[in-house]
C-alpha cells in the first residue's frame, strides 16, 4: 500500500520554451547522482528533446502553481526476441520538495501511457542499487527482474 499524498499533478510532453524550469530540474538529477550538468551536455541534452526526429522524448510532472517538479526522459527500444517495441525510462526525477507525493508514480504512468499508445509491450529503467526511496516506489509499479546489467565504456 502507498504511504503518499498525492497532490495535483499535470503530466505533459515538456515544451520548447521551457528550457530553465526543465533545466533547473534536471541539474537536482545530476547533483543527485554526483555527475553535474554542465551548460554544454544540458544545452545538447536540451537540442536532443527538442529535435522531433531525436529518440530522446521527455515528459514533465507540473503542480497546481505551474511549477515543474519532476521530469521523465524517455525512448523507444526494439525487442527483437519478441518482436515487438518498448519504451526506456533513462531519467526519471522529482525534485525533493515534491517528493512522497505521488510525483514519481505520475510520471511513471505517463510514460507507460506513451508505450500504450505506440502498442509497446514493456516500460523499462533502472535505477542505483543503493536507490532505496526511489526503489520503494518502482517496487510497488512493476517488477524487478533477473538481470545484471553491465557498462563497457568506449
Amino acid at each position: 500500500m502507498s504511504q503518499e499524498a498525492t497532490m495535483p499533478i499535470e503530466v505533459r510532453p515538456v515544451a520548447a520554451g521551457e528550457f530553465f524550469p526543465w533545466h533547473a530540474v534536471y541539474t537536482g538529477y545530476g547533483e543527485f547522482y554526483e555527475t553535474p550538468l554542465h551548460d554544454k551536455k544540458a544545452v545538447l541534452v536540451w537540442s536532443w528533446i527538442i529535435d522531433d526526429a531525436h529518440e530522446l522524448e521527455c515528459l514533465v510532472a507540473v503542480d497546481e502553481e505551474g511549477s515543474l517538479v519532476g521530469v521523465a526522459h524517455y525512448r523507444s527500444f526494439s525487442r527483437p526476441l519478441d518482436g515487438s517495441k518498448g519504451i526506456y525510462i533513462d531519467d526519471l526525477f522529482v525534485l525533493p520538495e515534491a517528493r512522497k507525493h505521488g510525483v514519481g508514480r505520475a510520471l511513471i504512468e505517463g510514460v507507460a501511457d506513451v508505450g500504450r499508445a505506440r502498442k509497446a509491450t514493456i516500460l523499462r529503467w533502472i535505477t542505483a542499487k543503493d536507490n532505496e526511496a526511489a526503489r520503494a516506489l518502482y517496487d510497488q509499479v512493476a517488477e524487478k527482474t533477473k538481470w545484471v546489467t553491465y557498462d563497457k565504456a568506449l
